[in-house]
């Protein structure tokens, strides 16, 4: 589905993107279309022209390969390739050991043999990923560790390996709990600050912040992610200066490309629109603020104040840049890299889910072992509830009550199947009803975004309604063709299976198909006599459905 800018800026570039996604083509949103286009192009033109051979290293190196790469500009094999072979060669030398303690240098080789179409985990005959499964050596260096350990294991969903020599072996909530350790009071994190209460006040830096949000951005399921990151985009809207960009600590007082360029990737990766109206200054997005540093040559300036090109800001303003245009064009994000072409063997991916599974859609890991309720012992939904509530997609009334026998709102129903699913949020509705503050607002925009759920009417979603059991059977049917399962039923099916109860005549038209896919696909009891579709459903019957379709759909 392809993302769609509110029209809250008056910059003439994003007005244009916004008709071309919206409107039928115009002469001026196909010229300002295209100086994105262009941009890029001439950018990743640059690159290859001034790295004619990437090599291993921050500048001239992974960076060069990833902006070209995740464009649409026509790169030829022979540069990736000489990429893998300088790579094979480094590691080979080294005897794959990148560094002794900085170990982001196998996460930027990680990502750009991924974005290049190479296996980082059988290289010269090492894995590169397997430092990454010693969780006090990676995160030694600081956030930079976990950040970029996500990233990198995220982009094409590698699975964590087994660490026999270190100390402590890692998982992904591990490093992501790590992030969330170190965000500052004020929202945001910074280099070195958070890791201790006396740095707990440092102020957060634009750089940092982003990166941290790019990495948290497929954990926006976790309420607690999901907190953060809102506490961290307050902090970037409000550090966001007059021209659309912003100021960093690495940059001496100046307005650097490099700051916006983070910002901007966050958004994408977070999949929220360039043209939010938290992230537009006088009228001058993320966008507009990087277009304003490029040279005529393709190439990019490093701060506001400078001349001439520079290596690291043209590298870094591509794939931000880069980032914006997969965007725009309904493409999986920079770091999602399932989409990027093959170019040499894969070890077998282990497969979580069905294979026709929308990418999006991600396993939950076991967070609370042994989580359970008061109320649910010995209750027949006890197994569901328990299961659910051990990967926090569930949360009972209090600590040690559940409720399983009370109703579920719309707006709690679209905050567990969101986190079941552990689709990325995003922000954007159509409701008129769905403040921008309450704590569903999220769950709903995100939930709608992936069809999940609709409005009871264009504009409003009735939040705090409760579901009946054909709303919940619609809702659950369309979560299960996100997870690779084939929810639609013909006539003599639907028929067939409905008719065995005394009611099936009250069934609304529209619920026919996903009440008779609930039933024969086994997430729905049939042992009762009635379908009772208008009765409101229970917290307890919809822990069963979903877990019932978790483990359908092997994301259990």
């Amino acid at each position: 589905m392809k993302k769609r800018f509110r029209n809250k800026t008056t910059g003439a570039l994003i007005l244009a993107l916004v008709l071309a996604l919206t409107a039928a083509p115009s002469p001026a949103a196909a010229a300002s279309k295209q100086i994105l286009d262009s941009a890029v192009n001439d950018g990743a033109r640059f690159v290859l022209n001034t790295v004619k051979e990437p090599q291993v290293d921050s500048v001239g190196g992974e960076w060069a390969v990833i902006g070209p790469a995740r464009s649409g500009y026509t790169v030829p094999d022979s540069y990736f390739e000489g990429y893998r072979r300088t790579v094979e060669k480094y590691v080979k030398d080294c005897g794959g050991v990148l560094h002794d303690v900085k170990y982001t240098e196998y996460s930027r080789v990680i990502l750009g043999l991924t974005a290049a179409g190479y296996d980082p985990r059988d290289v010269a005959g090492y894995d590169l990923t397997a430092p990454l499964a010693d969780f006090e050596k990676t995160i030694w260096q600081g956030i930079n560790g976990p950040i970029f350990a996500l990233i990198a294991l995220d982009s094409l969903d590698y699975p964590m390996p087994a660490c026999p020599a270190g100390k402590t072996q890692a998982t992904r909530d591990m490093y992501v709990a790590e992030i969330l350790r170190r965000e500052l009071k004020g929202g945001g994190w910074n280099l070195t600050g958070g890791a201790s209460e006396s740095t707990k006040n440092q102020r957060g830096d634009p750089d940092l912040t982003g990166m941290a949000l790019q990495a948290l951005a497929k954990y926006q399921g976790k309420p607690e992610v999901k907190a953060a990151t809102d506490r961290a985009l307050d902090f970037l809207s409000a550090s966001q200066d007059s021209a659309g960009g912003y100021t960093s600590t690495f940059s001496s007082g100046s307005s650097a490309v490099e700051s916006a360029v983070q910002v901007l990737t966050a958004l994408c990766e977070l999949g929220i629109p360039v043209d939010d109206g938290r992230f537009v200054k006088n009228g001058k997005t993320l966008v507009d603020n990087i277009l304003s540093y490029r040279n005529g040559d393709g190439s990019f300036r490093h701060s506001a104040d400078s001349t001439g090109n520079n290596q690291m800001a043209t590298e870094q303003a591509l794939y931000g840049l880069v980032a914006a245009q997969r965007a725009l064009d309904g493409k999986s994000s920079l770091y999602r890299m399932g989409d990027a072409v093959k170019r040499g063997a894969f070890k077998p991916v282990e497969i979580i889910g069905l294979p026709g599974k929308h990418a999006d859609v991600k396993k939950a890991e076991i967070v609370s072992p042994g989580k359970t309720f008061a109320d649910t012992q010995g209750h027949r939904r006890q197994k569901a509830v328990e299961a659910l509530a051990a990967r926090g997609l569930i949360g009972g009334r209090s600590e040690t009550v559940f409720a399983p026998d009370e109703t579920m709102t719309r707006a709690e129903f679209a905050a567990i199947v969101t986190r079941a699913l552990g689709l990325p949020g995003k922000t954007a509705t159509p409701f008129a009803d769905v403040s921008s503050a309450a704590w569903y607002a999220g769950s709903v925009a995100t939930a709608f975004y992936y069809e999940l759920v609709g409005g009871v009417s264009a504009t409003a979603f009735a939040p705090d309604n409760t579901i009946s059991r054909q709303e919940a059977a619609a809702m659950v049917a369309r979560a299960a063709r996100l997870c690779g399962m084939d929810s639609a039923a013909d006539e003599a099916t639907i028929r067939d299976t409905l008719a065995q109860f005394d009611d099936y005549r009250t069934v609304a038209d529209w619920a026919r198909s996903p009440l008779a896919f609930c039933y024969y696909a086994k997430l729905l009891d049939d042992e009762a006599l009635d379908i009772e579709p208008t009765r409101a459903i229970t917290r307890g019957e919809i822990a069963e459905m979903l877990y019932r379709l978790l483990d359908k759909a092997n994301l259990l």
